[in-house]
């Protein structure tokens, strides 16, 4: 795969519908064209300490923050026509569904593809999965659980196994 825009996000709690960050690494021509990465305030807009303690996101970072809807208003745009990728894509698909139905926007039916299950058909040896595992052996850089690192090593592992 050469041409697609390989997504994250990150949620403040356990709904789906709070991303309250977004990491875009968009590849044209088998190469990293372009890297966008947004902070987001979140809907429900309340964070969990679980997920506090995964990313590190905290409600005074998101609090200047756009909502989705004008977020995705400037993401848009720049990936039309793409595939997406995500590592793990029922949970990043899961997000843009449900955040979409939060603001009663029409989602488009984007295609995506996922490295998660690609990994797992190419790596049945591996005894996981896990992006931060498979960056390690494919020699990628990642600050695991922040949006634009893991779409950044997402669209590298894109670019070696899809």
């Amino acid at each position: 795969m050469q041409n697609f825009a390989a997504i994250d996000f990150e949620t403040a709690n356990s709904k789906r519908s709070s991303v309250c960050s977004v990491g875009v690494v968009i590849c044209r021509n088998g190469s990293i064209v372009e890297e966008i990465y947004e902070m987001i305030r979140p809907v429900p807009d309340y964070f969990s300490q679980a997920c506090i303690n995964v990313h590190g996101i905290r409600p005074r970072d998101v609090a200047a923050a756009d909502l989705f809807p004008a977020v995705w208003s400037r993401i848009e745009p720049r990936i039309s026509g793409l595939p997406l990728v995500a590592h793990n894509r029922a949970f990043d698909r899961s997000c843009l569904q449900n955040v979409f139905e939060a603001y009663d926007m029409i989602y488009p039916d984007y295609e995506f593809h996922c490295t998660l299950l690609a990994a797992r058909r190419l790596h049945p040896e591996l005894p996981n999965h896990r992006l931060n595992t498979l960056s390690r052996i494919y020699n990628i850089d990642l600050q695991h659980h922040q949006a634009l690192s893991d779409a950044r090593a997402c669209a590298s592992l894109a670019l070696q196994i899809l």
